[in-house]
């Protein structure tokens, strides 16, 4: 199964290489495979909004977390992002998505 990628970290969109495509596909969909009642997924928009802000959004239903998963989702993806060519400064925003294409 082929998905589409994209990121965009602090409003802006970053781009992606295979690799990296690659890449944040693999770690995303880790993530949310290891999150309690989540299956396959066909369309991923994972948000995460300031210090304690993070919402998944599978397949066109939001999935719910709880304190803890939120901040480990924030700081895995902080740390995926910060080297990448584009992203700027401190992570205030991000969004993924995934799609089947």
């Amino acid at each position: 199964m082929t998905r589409k990628v994209t990121l965009t970290v602090n409003d802006v969109p970053i781009q992606l290489d295979y690799f990296v495509e690659e890449y944040v596909d693999q770690v995303v969909a880790g993530i949310v495979g290891s999150l309690r009642g989540t299956g396959e997924i066909r369309d991923l928009e994972l948000t995460v909004a300031g210090e304690n802000t993070v919402r998944v959004r599978l397949n066109g239903e939001d999935v719910s977390l709880k304190p803890f998963p939120v901040l480990i989702i924030r700081q895995t993806l902080a740390g995926l992002v910060k080297p990448l060519k584009g992203v700027a400064g401190p992570l205030r925003t991000l969004r993924v998505t995934l799609k089947h294409s």
